[in-house]
């Protein structure tokens, strides 16, 4: 064996140590996997990986790359030693609530006979419906003599915006990839943002006891995704575990999993940084999340950056510089296991919870009220698709429906505005429109969802995408969509996206599940209505993600649905006689006995064009007498969900939304004729 590849066996540097990689092919003539690494920064990876260590546990270089330079501004800033802000990031469904589960249980933050649900950490009804997570929650754990903050966030790329002001609280996250899928869109977005604040990050290889798993290739995968970000040496020399989220099992190897998750607690208490507070500062906490309670109020959450935090403490609370105003501190919490617990006084550097600024606001400072002085505000992405919002008009107004007038809309979307940073709001060209924008579809889509449980009634018109001008030139936003879909099904999704300007830049088999990987680069534009097209296409086994990529040139004129709808022209209640003749025309939407008005949409008529049907028409009584009746059978209805029903609208079409209906119609300012 060569000097070097006996050095090779013997370092102990946390990203080789904790693969299964074999260590003597590294340095064969043949760079191991390819790394697509510079000769400069190659070079300094090998010295890097080339230091002998003594045989003491792993000391993470991360960990030394966070230090901050002491100069002579920060001479008062310290480490607390016995706090750790960790945020939990991943692409959708990656398991990370799951693992917050785990971690929950084995620190014995429940009772041994407490009956505790999967997911606990998904507390909104929409979530546990959807199996995802929205809104980011905030919980702690203690492992030896250390707190551990933990912060479950969302998967999903359109509340991206949550993910980006979650980073500011903390020092480190535990990035969670699944063992078979590697890092998809997600990943990449979540880590862009990590490694621009300069966090540490633990890599967590979950769902390890799949059959088709595979570890070596997801742990590359993630390194070279490290490398296409511009890490840095220290930041690609990352931890890694491997887990399994469900059986609460981790290790250092995939082949050597513990009981338990010791290793993943003993990783996070040595990789991630205590909070680098000044103690004796003058006080500064950002208000990174907000919450609302009945008789408490506005609640604001953050991280105490400097300084101490008291119960009826008079502080002075700032946007900016010019811009302050003064209150008190009413109550104080911190987050103890899975309970906010009431406390006298906060240290700098934990997470903490604040009641008694009726009117404070994300990305505002709580400061002394003396010598503070404000945190740079959170800044978050724009916007990318926007719909119209507007008051119910249709015949049915007013049955079912608690707040139904512009004034109640108004100020029902102004108010989520508060706490959802990424989304903004406008007047619309009339008094009682409104315009929403937001990262996606599903980001409206759930605002409409909750609006729609809490009692309101109202329009909302197809989602379009937010154009740019630079240079005289239109721009519109571009997305990366990964398609995971089975070969036999490869081709009809392939032409599908053709179709829709999408150009494919890669394309992988994965595992051994016969499965393909397609990415491509494609507008907004082509992504609006094109799940439920591609579910069809595949005979439901797709599965998309979509990320936001940038803005680039107008890719031309595209259409998104071939098909026209069915029309109701009279009113009335449907009948199986009606339905019966009709749905030769196309796929319906309602079944008989359902309450229908003039202009709502029925069905999907069979050809390009709308078509107008009367579906409450009785057959005709006469006085003769058949010997038999006849039989009349009926197709199912098409069952549309929300979602479902804004993907399909277009241009002149709206979707009424009620607490107990989701109903779709023409929109009366179209004069376009159906024949």
């Amino acid at each position: 064996m060569s000097v070097m590849e006996n050095m090779a066996l013997t370092t102990q540097t946390s990203f080789f140590s904790t693969t299964s990689l074999p260590k003597s092919s590294f340095f064969s003539n043949k760079l191991l996997y390819s790394f697509p690494l510079s000769s400069s920064s190659y070079s300094s990876s090998i010295k890097q990986h080339l230091r002998l260590v003594s045989p003491k546990p792993i000391k993470c270089s991360v960990s030394e790359a966070t230090e901050p330079i002491i100069t002579e501004k920060k001479r008062q800033l310290i480490r607390r030693g016995d706090v750790r802000n960790i945020a939990i990031v991943a692409h959708v469904d990656h398991g990370k609530t799951t693992l917050v589960d785990a971690m929950l249980k084995q620190t014995k933050v429940f009772r041994d006979n407490q009956f505790v649900q999967e997911r606990i950490m998904d507390s909104n009804d929409l979530e546990r419906e959807r199996g995802i997570t929205i809104l980011s929650k905030n919980t702690s754990v203690s492992y030896k003599d250390t707190k551990i903050n933990i912060i479950d966030t969302p998967g999903h790329s359109d509340f991206g915006g949550e993910v980006e002001r979650i980073l500011n609280m903390v020092e480190g996250i535990l990035l969670v990839v699944d063992s078979v899928e590697g890092p998809m869109p997600q990943t990449r977005f979540v880590l862009k943002k990590a490694l621009e604040f300069g966090h540490a990050v633990i890599v967590v290889v979950n769902k390890i006891d799949r059959p088709s798993a595979r570890p070596e290739f997801v742990v590359n995968s993630t390194f070279e995704l490290f490398i296409e970000l511009n890490a840095t040496d220290e930041q690609c020399d990352f931890q890694v575990i491997y887990a399994s989220g469900i059986q609460g099992k981790a290790g250092l190897s995939p082949e050597n999993l513990a009981d338990d998750l010791g290793p993943l607690f003993e990783t996070i208490t040595r990789c991630i940084p205590g909070p680098h507070i000044e103690k004796d500062g003058a006080l500064q906490m950002l208000a990174t999340n907000i919450e609302y309670d009945e008789h408490k109020g506005r609640i604001a959450i953050g991280r105490l950056h400097a300084g101490v935090l008291k119960k009826g403490l008079d502080v002075k609370v700032c946007t900016s510089e010019d811009s302050c105003r003064y209150g008190r501190i009413g109550e104080l919490y911190v987050y103890d296991k899975f309970n906010r617990v009431p406390v006298e006084s906060v240290e700098a550097g934990d997470i903490c919870a604040v009641c008694g600024i009726g009117d404070i606001q994300i990305g505002e400072t709580i400061a002394d009220k003396v010598f503070g002085k404000p945190l740079p505000s959170i800044k978050v992405e724009e916007p990318t698709v926007k719909m119209s919002f507007a008051i119910n008009t249709s015949p049915f107004v007013g049955r079912e429906g608690k707040y139904v007038t512009s004034r109640n809309l108004r100020d029902r979307l102004y108010r989520e505005l508060e706490r959802n940073l990424a989304m903004k709001v406008e007047d619309g060209e009339t008094a009682d429109t409104f315009i929403v924008s937001g990262r996606g579809t599903l980001h409206i889509t759930i605002l409409i969802e909750n609006m729609r449980r809490e009692g309101y009634e109202f329009m909302v018109g197809p989602p379009k995408v937010i154009n740019k001008k630079v240079n005289e030139k239109l721009l519109e936003p571009y997305e990366i969509a990964t398609v995971e879909v089975p070969e036999v099904h490869m081709g009809a999704v392939v032409e599908l996206l053709g179709k829709r300007r999408g150009q494919m830049f890669d394309m992988e088999g994965v595992g051994s599940e016969g499965t393909t990987h397609l990415k491509y680069k494609i507008p907004t534009r082509g992504l609006l209505g094109l799940r439920n097209a591609i579910l069809t296409a595949s005979r439901g086994t797709a599965i998309l993600n979509t990320l936001f990529e940038g803005y680039g040139p107008w890719a031309g004129d595209m259409s998104t649905r071939d098909l026209g709808s069915l029309v109701a022209f009279e009113g009335g209640t449907s009948t199986s006689y009606a339905i019966s003749s009709s749905q030769d025309r196309g796929q319906m939407f309602i079944g008989p006995g359902v309450d229908v008005y003039k202009g709502q949409i029925i069905g999907i008529h069979q050809r390009p064009g709308d078509l107008a049907l009367n579906v409450c028409k009785k057959k005709a009584a006469t006085n003769i007498r058949s010997n038999k009746e006849q039989s009349v059978i009926l197709d199912t209805p098409l069952d549309y969900s929300l979602d479902d029903c804004i993907e399909y609208i277009q241009e002149d079409e709206l979707v009424e939304v009620t607490p107990q209906s989701i109903r779709m119609c023409k929109n009366p300012k179209f004069t376009k004729k159906t024949r």
